[in-house]
């Protein structure tokens, strides 16, 4: 069964054109993983420094394979100095039956 969830953080001033840089390299990394299915990241029309990042992965141990990445570990040591908050917020969706 699919893993699906989003992500979310809010970048800190000053540390835009960073994240952004780091979010471009890592969405190379993640789409090339082979249980990745969708690795889309977006900024809030209204707010840019608010990421919202849609990720799908095939099931459980394509997920576990990107958390377990070298290059996300070294996203996410970086990320936590340019962001508010200690970490993305991460939430976990399910379909809704019968709506696919």
């Amino acid at each position: 069964m699919p893993k699906t969830l989003y992500a979310e953080f809010t970048v800190r001033p000053g540390n835009q054109a960073r994240v952004a840089e780091m979010m471009r390299e890592l969405t190379a990394e993640v789409r090339g993983e082979p249980g990745n299915l969708v690795f889309d990241p977006y900024v809030e029309e209204a707010n840019p420094n608010r990421y919202f990042v849609f990720e799908v992965y095939a099931d459980d141990a394509a997920f576990e394979a990107h958390i377990s990445a070298d290059y996300g570990a070294r996203f996410n040591a970086e990320l936590k100095d340019l962001i508010e908050g200690d970490a993305s917020e991460l939430t976990w969706l399910r379909a809704l039956p019968d709506a696919q």
